[in-house]
């Protein structure tokens, strides 16, 4: 029997609940290759699921909902970027491997606090400005599908950031894990 298509806000809200089950479930995680396979799984859903918001969902948003609910949403995607980068790029030995998932985990509910808050949260000024959701869910479904088909082979585009722009990163010494004299 085929399943009722989602508007736009029942598929975002499944896909946050879904992110929120796979990070208590990392979080509890014992085994590092079950760990890892569960921060991956975490990584692809996030990626889709941004990429989904940003190409369809805020754009359809634009100019109906407050720009700095918008903008706020953007720049939250790209610092969840950079910590996705991060842990795909490291294994569970990584030193900060453990806090960058709890730190992606209070980043991610902070979003998702935001948008679904009711009667202010972007969820909510998209339901009153009579946005057509259940157009939006359909092309939203048919972009997740097409991407998480993509993303089969293993491998994940490296995240593309919209509001960081300009920034020369450089990599600084270890955290020498409090082992230095004070002063040095």
């Amino acid at each position: 029997m085929p399943t009722k298509p989602m508007d736009a806000i029942a598929l975002l809200k499944a896909d946050h609940r879904k992110v929120e089950d796979l990070f208590e479930k990392a979080m509890k995680a014992r085994d590092d290759d079950r760990k890892k396979e569960l921060v991956k799984q975490i990584c692809t859903e996030l990626c889709v699921h941004t990429m989904i918001e940003e190409e369809i969902f805020y754009p359809a948003c634009t100019g109906e909902a407050e720009d700095d609910k918008i903008d706020e949403a953007y720049v939250e995607h790209d610092g969840a970027k950079v910590i996705i980068s991060e842990l795909l790029n490291s294994d569970t030995d990584n030193e900060f491997y453990d806090a960058k998932i709890k730190v992606l985990s209070e980043e991610i509910k902070h979003h998702v606090k935001e948008e679904e808050k009711r009667g202010e949260g972007l969820f909510a000024q998209a339901r009153e400005a009579g946005l057509d959701l259940d157009g939006l869910g359909e092309r939203m479904m048919a972009r997740k599908e097409e991407l998480l088909e993509q993303f089969k082979s293993g491998t994940l585009p490296p995240p593309q950031t919209r509001s960081f722009t300009g920034h020369k990163l450089q990599q600084g010494k270890p955290v020498d894990g409090g082992t230095a004299a004070a002063g040095d």
